[in-house]
């Protein structure tokens, strides 16, 4: 099967995906050895309204490490960054996202997803798959979700790290991730949406960029979109709402009592100096780490640095 995911083109009808069959790709690029006793399953957490909240579980027994992606992303985004750290976590898919439920209407701001994965947490503590307080790690959307996580429940974190973003985002500082997420929603094969990926990711190797469309994308099995390839998230998200206002955000930053850390990307326009500078008025005791030659998408450009300064936490 690990042969086959590598080896097959992804059109190929013989081709079948295997969300485990990628671990020995992300260990090679980072030369990282991967662990004998690697365990990394697929659990998921039900909420009232019928949908879930899927996730990833690394390791055995509590984890004490949480983990939420960005926007358009899921899990597997956290991969490299979870191997280098060989502990104990739950990385979860969030709302509209990867495996987890979509909401009827489409609205996946971080005071929403915060409610969803709160749930999620809790059964979680209750399974014995987490412990409590914990590390809460978020990229982007999952920044600022978890952000609105540790204001509200710091009973449940103990130490929170958010990498790049703050409240102070806008359409202009994020315009060239909307303009790859604005892109079709149907691509005629797996060449095309690679393509697109690559163009708009000129820096990342074209191994990694692959194992992340496979990851957060699909083949469409029927219909008249029948063969084609599909991105996994809820693309209305992105397309039929203006971002959400960001001032209860803010009071969000100022009511989190944990020590807070903001992991920004050295070569990305989202966070900037009047952001860094609001955040610390609100945290006085917060930490700044610039990552040199990262982008948005820190874990992608320099996972082991990111992992250095989780384990650090």
């Amino acid at each position: 099967m690990a042969d086959d995911a590598h080896s097959i083109d992804p059109d190929d009808p013989t081709f079948v995906y295997n969300e485990f069959a990628y671990f020995d790709e992300n260990c090679s690029e980072y030369d990282l050895t991967r662990p004998d006793d690697l365990a990394v399953t697929r659990t998921a957490y039900p909420l009232e309204d019928g949908r879930a909240v899927s996730a990833l579980r690394w390791g055995r027994g509590a984890a004490d490490l949480v983990l939420l992606h960005g926007g358009a992303q899921n899990a597997h985004t956290w991969d490299t960054v979870l191997l280098a750290l060989n502990c104990p976590a739950v990385a979860f898919d969030l709302p509209g996202h990867g495996r987890s439920g979509r909401r009827l209407d489409g609205w996946y701001d971080p005071p929403h997803n915060a409610d969803a994965v709160i749930a999620a947490v809790e059964q979680a503590v209750e399974a014995g798959d987490l412990s409590a307080p914990f590390i809460l790690v978020g990229m982007s959307l999952g920044g600022l979700t978890a952000t609105a996580i540790a204001a509200r429940r710091p009973d449940l974190v103990r130490s929170l790290v958010v990498v790049d973003v703050t409240p102070g985002v806008n359409a202009d500082k994020a315009k060239a991730i909307h303009d790859f997420l604005a892109g079709p929603q149907f691509f005629p094969s797996f060449a095309e949406i690679f393509d697109r990926t690559v163009a708009f990711n000129p820096t990342r190797s074209a191994t990694s960029l692959r194992r992340g469309i496979l990851h957060n994308a699909h083949r469409v099995a029927s219909g008249a979109e029948a063969g084609s390839w599909e991105w996994n998230y809820d693309r209305r998200s992105l397309t039929e709402y203006d971002m959400p206002p960001m001032v209860d955000l803010w009071d969000d930053v100022s009511a989190v009592t944990c020590p807070y850390l903001l992991v920004r990307g050295g070569v990305s326009p989202v966070v900037d100096d009047d952001d860094v500078a609001e955040l610390m008025r609100r945290q006085p005791g917060a930490e700044v780490v610039v990552v040199p030659d990262a982008g948005h998408s820190v874990q992608g450009d320099d996972p082991l640095r990111l992992a250095d300064l989780i384990r650090e936490r």
